[in-house]
């Protein structure tokens, strides 16, 4: 039975974004934002894995990212977990456990605090799924219970995935069990690219080149596999302005018949602006979609370089070459609020 929330947003809201309120500061929603809480650090040092991304993992905590949204006006940050996700971790047991820590955090401490708490009402979130090896059965069904507990139990705004597991990408048939649970959620899902199985030694970080990459080659993968025709309830949003997708959307459909990008599913994909807000990729975005699907993303703290290298104020100033005032409110704020109705009821809106 599809969730009266999820088909009241898909029916209500798709195209109709909240606009900002006059005077409201600090007002901006970050849609593509990370977390890395000490017990998954730790893990990640007790298997010696080294960094994400091929950059070292940077320092987080609850109010560093409080800080860093009050210098850029940032009303609250919906986190994700970046890559290596759990495939690291020697079993299903200990994946399970991880993401239900992990999902359990964001819920206990980082929305459901007190309002006297200098993190109320600064923290939403997309929930981990304990999947590393797609071609366990057993792996794929508990990624659908804890998919359904996040959603109906913990009350999360969405779900995180990466672009593959494992080299099995989204879109895989393995992994339609998780589409049709994800479907019947009418779930929000924020895909994230993670390191490609092989990659040419170019001596030059993942996310420079290979993170687009990946986002590109499972949406693709998806739009071949007929996933956004088959589960429509769904909504995605796609890293990094989609990857290339809005550059290749022409070639890419061909093989599913369809020459107009505007027409085909690619206009129906969320995309953030994380480390892409510059003119070209975003005139990109917008001969593939319309602006009530571009939402604002900072990949702090991964990006945390970039803005420590900019005044307080508009992190991404660059948007204002590519929208109006109105516009810059939808993408700073409305789209946000419009798709994730949990937050926006959880920020005294709904």
């Amino acid at each position: 039975m599809k969730s009266a929330l999820g088909l009241g947003v898909m029916a209500a809201s798709g195209l109709t974004p909240l606009m900002a309120k006059a005077a409201t500061a600090p007002s901006r929603i970050d849609v593509h934002a990370h977390l890395i809480p000490d017990f998954y650090r730790q893990a990640m040092t007790d298997y010696n894995v080294a960094g994400d991304g091929g950059i070292p993992i940077p320092a987080w905590s609850p109010g560093a990212a409080v800080n860093f949204m009050n210098k850029f006006g940032i009303q609250t940050q919906v986190v994700s977990l970046s890559e290596p996700g759990f495939a690291f971790l020697p079993d299903l047991d200990a994946r399970v456990q991880m993401a239900r820590q992990i999902n359990d955090y964001i819920r206990d401490g980082l929305i459901n605090v007190s309002p006297a708490s200098p993190l109320y009402r600064r923290f939403g979130g997309f929930a981990s799924l304990p999947l590393g090896d797609p071609d366990n059965p057993s792996e794929v069904a508990a990624a659908c219970a804890e998919a359904v507990r996040a959603i109906n139990t913990l009350g999360l705004d969405g779900i995180g995935l990466y672009s593959s597991y494992k080299g099995v990408y989204l879109g895989d048939p393995r992994l339609d069990p998780l589409m049709r649970t994800l479907n019947e959620l009418c779930a929000y899902v924020f895909i994230h690219p993670v390191a490609p199985p092989v990659r040419p030694d170019l001596s030059m970080p993942n996310f420079v080149l290979d993170f687009p990459f990946e986002t590109t080659r499972a949406i693709t993968n998806m739009l071949y596999k007929g996933i956004f025709l088959r589960y429509p309830f769904i909504r995605w949003q796609a890293a990094h302005a989609g990857g290339t997708i809005p550059f290749v959307s022409y070639r890419s459909a061909l093989l599913a018949l369809n020459l107009n990008p505007r027409s085909s599913s690619y206009s129906r994909l969320f995309y953030d602006t994380a480390l892409s807000a510059a003119p070209p990729a975003m005139a990109a975005v917008r001969k593939v979609t319309d602006v009530s699907h571009i939402l604002l993303g900072t990949d702090y703290p991964y990006a945390g370089i970039v803005y420590a290298l900019k005044l307080p104020g508009d992190p991404n100033s660059e948007l204002n070459d590519s929208f109006s005032a109105s516009e810059r409110q939808q993408v700073d704020r409305g789209n946000a609020l419009a798709q994730l109705p949990r937050l926006s009821k959880r920020l005294g809106l709904g």
